[in-house]
Formats: structure tokens, sequence, C-alpha cells
């Protein structure tokens, strides 16, 4: 009995020597996968521009990935580069906060804003990274509707 593997070798070679002469594959649109949207879910509500709470969430978990990169050290280098980061995502919070009409959710982006802003003027940025960092989003969970 011969082996698979033996058997997929010959047409491997048949295949690829008939594409390389020209010949075409069709393939069916139904067998080709839905392809994967990292577009931000839409979360809208009465005084809630539809991405925001989905861009505030995304701020945040772009913010951490920095963070990752400056957290292993203790120089001069990393605690700056924490520093920009958190001040980076505050602005990037703030800008979102200013079209936002509802009440309850500019509180949290502004009290999210408030904390990483301290952070990154604060004395020991990495403190922060692994202690209030690891719950600023929590500000924003009774704010925001489910998407």
């Amino acid at each position: 009995m011969p082996q698979p593997r033996l058997a997929a070798v010959p047409l491997a070679l048949v295949a690829t020597a008939a594409l390389a002469a020209g010949c075409s594959i069709d393939i069916s649109p139904e067998s080709v996968p839905v392809p994967f949207s990292v577009a931000p879910t839409p979360s809208g509500s009465a005084g809630v521009p539809k991405y925001v709470c989905t861009a505030a969430y995304k701020i945040l978990t772009d913010g951490a990935v920095r963070l990752a990169g400056y957290v292993r050290g203790d120089g001069e280098h990393n605690r700056q580069g924490l520093r920009d980061t958190f001040a980076g995502m505050a602005a990037k919070l703030d800008a979102e906060a200013a079209g936002v009409t509802d009440p309850a959710l500019k509180e949290a982006l502004g009290a999210m804003s408030a904390d990483l802003t301290a952070a990154a003027q604060g004395p020991d940025p990495k403190a922060y990274a692994n202690g209030g960092f690891q719950t600023v989003g929590q500000k924003l969970d009774s704010a925001c509707p489910s998407a």
C-alpha cells in the first residue's frame, strides 16, 4: 500500500507545473473564508459617538503593548518611554472626550486621562504601570453601552 505522503509529492509537482505553464485554477467564492476586520465595533447610543468606547479601549490596549517594552528596564530611557506613552494615551483620550456629550462617558474618559497624566508626571511611572494601569480601563465599563 503506497504511503499518502509519496502520492502527494507528484500531485504537488503536477499542480506547480500546470500553474507555471499558464493554467489557472478557479476557486468558488464560498470556499474562501470571510476576511477578518479590525475595524472598531459600533457602540453608539444617545450622546456617544459611534466608536468612542471601542476607540478608548483600543487606546489602552495599544498603550499597554508599548508599555511592555519599557517596563522591563530601570534606566532613564525606559522611564521616559513610560512617561511619553502615558502622556500620549491621555492626549488621545482627551481627543475622544472632546466629541462626547454623554456626561458619564465624558467623566470616565476625563478620569482615565487624569490618571494617565498623573502617571506621566509622577516620579515612578513604572509603579503605575504595574499597579493603577491594570484597572484604569474599568472606569469606562459602566459608561459604555455593550456593543
